[in-house]
């Protein structure tokens, strides 16, 4: 027998795919791990707990799918938007964008409990906070619906619009505000969210969507948005007529009521004539353009001329909108060389529209004259098959990805914008890109393959002279096997690209090319919906740090769907910091957690949203029993003065087999027996080490002299633990954390007997 020892000195290979058992020859198998769950690979080589998430609020309609969407004007104002059906809500500083204060005078113990605040101004259906209350303490911090609204009262309704009965609440003493829920009505409906793209400069967001008109986001206050349909300026337009079909005006000049008719229908909407979906459709005529308004007959239109035609005797030469009901409008959006950019109208899939430049709105293209540079342009990819566009992203070029291929478009000369004369556009991989918007990371432009089964990375390459898109799950493929729906990328502090997978799982790429970091792990969020053992992921975004959370951080904020005592919840919540300060206090690794910080007590309240459910606590650093939430409140076995409360969840490593050498070759294969192994921790409390999950060896962390319900000390260094496993043929090793507590894992070093017979 062979006694031999061994060091697995980094993680960076992350997560790989069951096919990469046998591959002991390829040098990130002795840094992989078969299994890599809410662990974060770090950049440095070591893997450390993924910190857990708050709870901030339950989006408007639980029963409803929505989606989070960021808005960041700078790292001082970024804001998290909640989509939903016909609706958008705002959060910043980790919170809900509320109105004004309401002040509240009186609130009565009754079946529904009424509050009495002056001209308060809500309307029945309205989502408001109460805080501050003396008294009847039990409605202070939670959201409740409005109803049976008068000038000066209103009733309490819960999330699920029944009536709260406050005869049993403290008696209202004084004191309260009332805030409502900051919202903004929108014409997007649930099905639709997931499909809408945008792109941001300073206070506006462009949004666009196939089966909308573009949309404009403009914020010029906290509580001050607006979204409005974009009054786009003369285009775009589809081709000038080339039909013998005539069109003549009532009136060329600027005003409203006039009258537009057709010698014919050849020529207009596939030879079908003006349809009702060409209302607000814009048109050229002559010298200028208007906007149809009404629709009289398949020839015969009323319109709006907005700029003077020159006359209104009959012509051919017209040309109808590009973007309308008829035609579809642009699903795709971004802003490159001083120009708004549009593509993938319905009816024009793989077209690309571009605005004035400087002026993003202002679609004018000079089709009789002189050509400007600065003119608009439009521009069609040329190939034998229908490309739709399903991506757009500005580099040092304009990335084009679609469903057939992957393009760049520039100028046709280094260092000179483009313009209308020198478009340059070159098809550069041939894999297909699926619709989920794509990422922009540091030189490169990662997006989701067709099937969703697949992330590459386009980026340009020397050696070729063009860009290459590798693979980058081609060493983790069951990584994406449920196909991935949704990616954000948090650049601080540990470049990670994340990604929602079709099953509802988080996961992860540490991704730090320079670095040779490429390294997956995946994520399962504590509590569980349905038969699913663990909550649904349904959208994440990331946005830049804040004065409330850390400045040198970007936060993940997501939306989780649970089964919550019998009852579909879905919660916006965010992952705390990814690195803490080495306080015992300010860590927390449970999920949709709240904390509690103030005088001593034994009794923890506000944790509505978790009633019914089995929560971990940790408790002035410490360890604490898991309770179960009854209304709202939790009764701890010990006073604290700090606590974070929410749902557990455990951190699992599992190494690849281990591969150390024996007396004739390899130790593949052979019997072996690990009898000891060293782990080496940085700033760590508490894990578990064995060589499977029903034989795992607790780590000691507190000392015998130590008081129980005192926090230990987080520790950095080596222990070395005797081993659990007997003579078998893999050689797996576990680390598993499944306390709320913090684990950071630099290294491994088991020693093992190999029987060479």
């Amino acid at each position: 027998m062979a006694r031999v020892s061994t060091a697995l000195t980094n993680f960076t290979g992350g997560q790989l795919s069951d096919r990469m058992e046998g591959r002991t020859d390829f040098q990130k198998y002795f840094s992989g791990c078969k299994t890599l769950e809410n662990f974060i690979v770090q950049p440095h080589g070591s893997v450390t707990r993924r910190p857990g998430t708050t709870f901030v609020s339950e989006v408007k309609t639980s029963s409803e799918k929505t989606r989070l969407i960021p808005f960041e004007f700078s790292t001082e104002q970024s804001y998290a938007l909640e989509f939903g059906n016909n609706y958008i809500r705002f959060y910043k500083d980790n919170g809900a964008v509320l109105e004004a204060n309401k002040t509240i005078t009186a609130i009565t113990k009754a079946n529904p409990g009424v509050v009495t605040s002056a001209a308060h101004g809500f309307s029945n259906g309205d989502t408001v906070v109460i805080s501050g209350v003396v008294g009847m303490t039990q409605v202070n911090g939670k959201r409740f619906k409005v109803a049976g609204v008068a000038t000066n009262t209103f009733q309490l309704q819960d999330i699920d619009g029944n009536n709260v009965n406050t005869s049993s609440y403290t008696t209202y003493t004084s004191g309260g505000i009332a805030n409502r829920v900051y919202t903004l009505t929108t014409t997007y409906a649930t099905a639709d969210l997931f499909e809408i793209k945008y792109a941001q400069s300073a206070d506006v967001m462009y949004l666009c969507h196939p089966e909308y008109s573009v949309k404009k986001l403009s914020r010029t206050g906290h509580t001050s948005w607006t979204l409005t349909e974009v009054d786009f300026t003369d285009g775009p337009y589809l081709d000038d007529n080339i039909t013998t079909t005539t069109l003549g005006m009532s009136s060329h000049t600027v005003g409203t009521g006039r009258t537009l008719t057709a010698s014919a229908i050849t020529g207009i909407n596939n030879n079908t004539g003006f349809q009702s979906t060409d209302v607000g459709r814009l048109f050229s005529f002559r010298d200028g353009y208007g906007e149809i308004t009404a629709i009289t007959s398949t020839t015969v239109v009323t319109a709006t001329v907005l700029k003077d035609m020159g006359s209104s005797s009959t012509t051919t030469a017209w040309a109808l909108g590009a973007f309308s009901d008829t035609t579809g409008y642009p699903s795709c959006v971004t802003f490159y060389e001083q120009r708004l950019v549009f593509a993938g109208t319905t009816d024009q899939p793989q077209t690309l529209f571009f605005s004035r430049s400087g002026d993003y709105e202002n679609m004018h293209e000079n089709r009789g004259g002189t050509v400007a540079a600065d003119d608009a342009m439009i521009y069609t990819i040329a190939s034998n098959q229908v490309n739709v566009i399903q991506s757009l992203k500005a580099t040092r070029t304009l990335i084009i990805l679609t469903s057939g291929g992957e393009f760049t478009l520039n100028s046709d000369s280094t260092g000179t914008a483009v313009s209308p004369t020198n478009i340059n556009i070159k098809k550069q991989s041939n894999y297909g890109a699926s619709s989920i918007d794509a990422l922009s990371v540091g030189n490169a432009t990662l997006f989701v393959q067709r099937a969703k089964r697949k992330l590459r990375e386009l980026a340009y390459n020397f050696d070729t002279d063009g860009y290459v898109a590798p693979d980058m799950t081609i060493l983790a493929e069951d990584i994406t096997l449920n196909g991935l729906d949704e990616l954000t990328y948090q650049q601080e502090p540990h470049s990670i690209i994340w990604g929602i997978r079709g099953d509802g799982v988080l996961v992860g790429l540490t991704y730090q090319r320079s670095e040779q970091v490429v390294a997956w792990h995946q994520h399962k969020l504590g509590g569980s919906f349905g038969a699913t053992a663990h909550g649904i992921v349904e959208s994440v975004i990331s946005i830049s740090g804040n004065s409330y959370n850390r400045t040198d951080e970007d936060q993940i904020w997501v939306i989780v769907k649970r089964t919550i005592n019998g009852t579909t919840r879905r919660y916006i919540e965010y992952f705390t910091p990814f690195q803490f300060d080495s306080s015992l206090t300010q860590f927390q690794f449970v999920d949709s957690a709240l904390s509690y910080s103030g005088s001593a007590t034994s009794t923890l309240t506000g944790l509505d949203h978790l009633n019914a459910a089995t929560v971990r606590i940790i408790a002035n650093g410490a360890t604490h029993p898991d309770k179960t939430v009854s209304s709202g409140s939790i009764t701890l076995d010990r006073t604290t003065t700090a606590a974070k409360v929410g749902l557990a969840y455990t951190s699992t490593l599992q190494t690849m087999r281990l591969d150390v050498g024996s007396q004739d070759g390899t130790s593949q294969g052979k019997t072996k027996r690990i009898f000891d192994v060293t782990l080496r921790f940085y700033e760590t409390v508490g894990a578990k080490v064995g060589p499977d999950l029903n034989n795992l060896e607790e780590i000691p962390f507190r000392s015998s002299a130590a008081s129980m319900d005192a926090a230990v000390p987080l520790f950095t260094g080596d222990k070395k633990i005797e081993f659990r496993g007997n003579f078998e043929t893999d050689g797996y090793l576990f680390v598993v954390q499944d306390q709320a507590l913090p684990m950071t894992l630099l290294s491994l070093y088991p020693r093992l007997i190999t029987n060479d017979g």
